[in-house]
């Protein structure tokens, strides 16, 4: 397996991962907003919510759906890649940007971290360094601004 295909490998699973947690606890937090998977209202008290509704439905809708989304444009691309890499590229740098804006958020409200938090901040990361090369590679906004700038600075 050449390396392009097994770190768009590595970037279908973890898409898939994130999804499929994202799903799993959004729908939890959904269908039981005052104590999802045993979690207790009390972690709320220093944010802005007072039930998991609202986070869960971001979960749910934009971890979950978005991710599962960019899993399927990359298996649908799967065999003719280049068509469909700058696209991909874009939903990664999105979901692995917000990603990372979320477990941060969230460990600054419930005032913990958990080795769950670093495990999603470095697949968020990942994500985010993917679409970096793919964006890269194509000169691809706002790459192409970095790169003006870059090469100005000669």
């Amino acid at each position: 397996m050449n390396v392009v295909k097994l770190i768009r490998s590595l970037m279908l699973l973890l898409h898939v991962f994130v999804g499929v947690g994202a799903i799993a606890g959004g729908l939890g937090a959904i269908l039981n907003p005052v104590a999802p998977g045993g979690a207790s209202v009390e972690l709320l008290k220093t944010g802005p919510f007072e039930t998991f509704l609202i986070p869960g439905i971001i979960l749910f809708t934009l971890f979950g759906l978005g991710n599962l989304a960019a899993a399927s444009w990359l298996v649908l691309h799967w065999k003719q890649p280049d068509r469909g890499a700058l696209i991909h590229g874009y939903a990664s740098g999105i979901l692995g940007a917000g990603l990372i804006i979320w477990i941060v958020v969230q460990c600054l409200m419930l005032r913990m971290i958990v080795p769950l938090h670093v495990i999603m901040f470095c697949v968020g990361a990942l994500q985010g360094l993917y679409a970096l090369k793919v964006l890269w590679e194509r000169s691809a906004f706002p790459v192409s601004l970095v790169k003006q700038v870059l090469g100005g600075l000669k």
